[in-house]
């Protein structure tokens, strides 16, 4: 049995300050999602087809499998080893990229592309491990709306590199894939002074409340400033500039949370860790015999329960579906008419962060209130997302601007929902490695609807040109695509319903401890 010491004063601080720069770390770490951003450029300098570009974001995107790597590190490594090893991954296999996209360098051959790709992908796994261990083992009373927070700002790093980029260098894909490998770098050795997992640290509801609506306020703000830097046209080079410095002011400005915890707290004497307790309970209770739903469990152990798979099999429908659109946003768009992509990047990434953050406080509200389980909200964003694809296959004017914004939407509830889900399930003890076999849906998905589907019906209908590749102009292009997926969400919807009725149970009990 272990004896708790009462926190010093500044532990509440250094719980927030950690919190403010795993905000950053997550701002900056959504360089997985902005493959349309500079995928064009690949394909026309490496003379590729379409399926071929698509192996190469199902390269990127099997950075994820490796993700294993650093689920295991999370059990014996400190979250700053952590975040190293995926700043300096992500310089690597960013940079390698950039050389060629800048020309610097020759293309490389298509194989060594594709490990630089895995690279790249990978990096942000290290990075989401050790962000998403930490904060939720520091706010284990608060789970979903911190993994809301978390996972909300990542959908927004797509819109902030994105517009970042427009402002500073007129959308370049050079100067993209530039600052996709080195701000990252910057960002997470900032984050290594800082972001650790306090041991006794207490979660005061009416302080962490407060503080919460304060993040939400300045992401929500974030996401204002960055629609409405999408709205203009042709912003001028002082309105981009002006767009860059307050985005960055209202970054810094989340500073406010951890000095005001530490001047109000520097008199008292600390509390004790009573969440921190309960939950060591739990787990003391979990090792004799074999742990029910809710406990702590080893990765084997989760493996072996219905719960697992069915989480599992619905994540791959939702994430799967919804990360092919995002790698193929580019050729959807150009196959629908528009010549500028990034205006459907930039929604798919805000509006994902609108369904990731409020998702994340809505289905905790709910929990605590009436015990509704988690897996009722994914269930509700497979039928809307199937609705999305339905809409996209029709292919009216303007159907890629809703088809956008619903994909968004949809994808950013399926990762802020299950993040805490996995948690309440199979607890926190192991929590890094179940989080990382959970997201070999990535790649999976990826190689799927991405790789397979989308590429291969994709060359089918499309015609080859005088340059060697191929192109396709039409609704009809990725028309069967879009059905496809749209099915696929409805298997996802009935297994969503099954998890709700089997963690039932369990949401109940919790509703008795939050409450």
């Amino acid at each position: 049995m272990s004896i708790h010491h009462r926190p010093p004063p500044s532990s509440s601080a250094l719980k927030w300050l950690g919190l403010v720069t795993a905000v950053w770390v997550q701002s900056i770490s959504g360089n997985n999602y902005t493959f349309s951003n500079y995928s064009a450029a690949l394909k026309s300098l490496m003379n590729l087809s379409q399926l071929q570009l698509n192996n190469l974001s199902v390269a990127k995107d099997l950075g994820k499998a490796f993700g294993l790597l650093a689920g295991l590190a999370s059990d014996r490594f400190s979250t700053s080893l952590l975040l190293l090893i995926g700043s300096i991954e992500g310089l690597i296999g960013y940079g390698a990229q950039w050389l060629v996209v800048s020309q610097k360098i020759k293309p490389l051959p298509y194989w060594q592309m594709c490990i630089f790709l895995c690279m790249g992908g990978n990096s942000t796994t290290w990075m989401n491990t050790g962000v998403l261990v930490t904060c939720l083992r520091n706010f284990r009373r608060n789970r979903g709306t911190v993994s809301g927070i978390l996972k909300g700002y990542i959908a927004l790093s797509t819109a902030i590199f994105t517009d970042l980029c427009t402002a500073l260098f007129s959308n370049n894909p050079s100067s993209f894939l530039a600052l996709l490998s080195l701000t990252p770098f910057a960002v997470c050795l900032t984050a290594v002074l800082f972001l650790r997992e306090i041991p006794c640290s207490t979660d005061n509801e009416i302080e962490d409340s407060r503080y919460v609506w304060v993040l939400n306020a300045v992401s929500v703000a974030v996401a204002v400033i960055l629609l409405a830097f999408d709205s203009i046209p042709n912003p001028t080079s002082s309105v981009s500039r002006i767009f860059s410095i307050v985005l960055l002011i209202l970054l810094a400005s989340l500073l406010v949370i951890p000095l005001h915890s530490f001047v109000k707290n520097r008199g008292r004497s600390g509390e004790v860790a009573e969440a921190l307790l309960a939950d060591e309970s739990a787990a003391e209770g979990a090792e004799e015999g074999k742990p029910v739903i809710g406990e702590d469990h080893t990765i084997v152990e989760a493996m072996k329960t219905v719960e697992f798979w069915i989480l599992f099999g619905s994540f791959l429908c939702g994430v799967g579906t919804g990360l092919a659109v995002m790698n193929n946003m580019g050729q959807i768009g150009l196959a629908l008419g528009y010549d500028e992509v990034s205006i459907f990047i930039s929604l798919m990434s805000i509006w994902g962060f609108f369904g990731r953050i409020l998702s994340g406080s809505v289905s905790e509200h709910f929990m605590k209130k009436a015990g509704m389980p988690r897996p009722l909200w994914n269930a509700a964003s497979q039928i809307l997302m199937a609705l999305g694809y339905i809409l996209l296959a029709i292919a009216m004017p303007g159907s890629l601007y809703i088809g956008s914004v619903v994909v968004g939407i949809c994808y950013g509830v399926r990762l802020a929902i299950t993040v805490p889900m996995a948690s309440e399930v199979f607890g926190l003890k192991n929590y890094g490695m179940i989080y990382n076999v959970l997201i070999l849906n990535l790649p999976l998905g990826s190689f799927l609807f991405s790789g397979l589907l989308a590429g291969i019906l994709y060359d089918w209908e499309a015609t080859t040109t005088k340059e060697g590749g191929n192109t396709c102009v039409g609704g009809h292009c990725y028309r069967l695509v879009f059905v496809v997926m749209a099915c696929s969400c409805l298997v996802g919807f009935a297994m969503d319903l099954f998890l709700a009725f089997r963690t039932k149970r369990l949401y109940s009990k919790m509703r008795g401890l939050k409450g």
